[in-house]
């Protein structure tokens, strides 16, 4: 056996004697399969790329595609961004983009959350490659044109504006990835800390992040707004069930002795009472 072979074996050993040493870790409110978030997560990397395939074999438009196109067409909701091509607000998106997928590493000083870095770092991956291939094969099966193609002022070049890449405003990937980010680091810090009184306002965090994403990239001319709003919807749903559904079973599920009186009869009751936390 050749000796590469036998150290590729032994680091998928070493990687998986780590991965069950915290699929379960004692203390955080997750836990980890091995074989289901092993497929899960290499289904989500291989439809990524598999999508990121389609999205780079995407046809350009053509000159009678392009003729064809008329703003009179666009629905009302999103007719009044078709033309809207801001090279500044294109560059500025990218500031609170490259913050939101920062945000979850924010979570490390937390101690107790420090403590299961592993873990996290799993459902991490996870949850982003799972928006990845929601994503990619949206935008790569789906024409759109974006709406700087629709800029007849001159500062859109036309090969921009035939080029492939000006065919997948449907939908919003950058907002979908930076939601998704920055609601899976409110969820896991609220599921960490449910008594925290800070709580409001890293949800608040995590919603106006995606947000100012959101509006630059329709000002920049890459997305409607139906673009922006399924992005942000899908992203926000996925950094949060992800984690949800990794939740240890019936973690959030407490069954209690109750006992008591009715305060309208004065009947005295005793029971069962069922709580339910999200």
């Amino acid at each position: 056996m050749k000796k590469t072979t036998i150290l590729a074996i032994t680091i998928i050993m070493a990687l998986a004697t780590q991965f069950r040493s915290f699929a379960q870790e004692n203390g955080s409110p997750y836990e980890l399969d091995w074989t289901t978030d092993a497929i899960w997560t290499g289904l989500g990397l291989a439809g990524s790329a598999g999508g990121l395939l389609i999205i780079q074999n995407k046809d350009d438009l053509t000159l009678e595609e392009f003729n064809n196109l008329n703003i009179d067409d666009i629905n009302g909701i999103d007719r009044w961004a078709a033309g809207n091509h801001s090279e500044s607000a294109s560059k500025l998106s990218d500031i609170p983009f490259a913050f939101s997928f920062g945000s979850p590493f924010l979570l490390l000083f937390d101690d107790e959350i420090n403590d299961h870095t592993g873990q996290i770092a799993v459902l991490y991956i996870e949850t982003l490659a799972t928006t990845a291939t929601m994503y990619s094969f949206t935008a790569g099966l789906i024409d759109r044109s974006r709406p700087y193609v629709y800029d007849d002022s001159g500062d859109t070049s036309m090969s921009r504006r035939l080029s492939n890449n000006g065919q997948r405003s449907f939908y919003a990937g950058h907002v979908a990835a930076s939601a998704t980010a920055t609601f899976f680091a409110a969820k896991v810090y609220s599921d960490f800390n449910p008594d925290a009184a800070g709580k409001a306002w890293v949800w608040a965090g995590a919603a106006t992040v995606p947000a100012v994403v959101a509006y630059l990239r329709i000002e920049a001319g890459q997305h409607f707004l139906t673009d922006v709003t399924l992005g942000y919807v899908l992203g926000a749903a996925t950094g949060i069930l992800v984690p949800e559904l990794h939740k240890k079973k019936n973690d959030n599920l407490s069954v209690y002795p109750s006992v008591g009186r009715n305060n309208m009869t004065g009947d005295a009751y005793r029971g069962m009472a069922l709580r339910l936390t999200f």
